[in-house]
């Protein structure tokens, strides 16, 4: 029987946030990542959308305790997508893969009312700059839509509950390529 792991493409890349057992780096190919916002959450958050022509980085880590139902709980926004045969890693056992995305029709575009966290924005790119290195981080950047929507700067009192302090390197990193993209940052939501 495969041994059950699920692919993370956002805050679960930083393994600051999580004690998930044998994570591994790992590619998702025939998708990308973008901002949305659904009802269940009052503020934007990553989901994984369907992209033939798009691969994301992330971590694959096992489902603590072979679980499914006790994981899904903890992604309780998003539904559970059988992608094993889409996933490259490095383990050499059998394994079944998924990824968590929130399925299409129930989510829509961040808004000022629903706006990314920083302190969120923070956390997922710490873990990318400390797992996949600067180019790596970039490429999180550059396969992630929504990066219009406005971002609110709650690093004063971050809202996000993983939130991570950020070496002022991290810190840096954040806000130059927030700037290169001209992202909006505001202060209250």
């Amino acid at each position: 029987m495969a041994d059950p792991y699920f692919f993370g493409y956002g805050s679960l890349v930083n393994l600051a946030t999580h004690d998930f057992p044998d994570p591994h780096p790992a590619r998702l190919q025939g998708w990308r990542r973008a901002w949305r916002h659904t009802d269940l959450r009052p503020v934007a958050f990553l989901t994984a959308i369907p992209d033939p022509e798009s691969q994301i980085e992330g971590m694959i880590a096992h489902v603590p305790k072979n679980d499914w139902a006790a994981l899904d709980e903890r992604e309780w926004a998003y539904d559970r997508i059988p992608t094993t045969h889409a996933v490259t890693h490095s383990l050499t056992h059998e394994v079944e893969i998924a990824v968590y995305a929130v399925p299409q029709g129930r989510h829509t575009e961040p808004s000022n009312r629903h706006p990314l966290l920083l302190s969120y924005i923070d956390v997922v790119v710490q873990g990318y700059l400390r797992t996949f290195g600067e180019d790596g981080a970039d490429r999180f950047f550059a396969t992630t839509d929504g990066w219009d929507a406005p971002i609110l700067n709650d690093r004063a009192e971050p809202r996000y509950p993983r939130h991570q302090q950020l070496k002022s390197t991290e810190t840096e990193f954040v806000d130059d390529r927030l700037n290169r993209l001209s992202a909006s940052i505001v202060r209250t939501a």
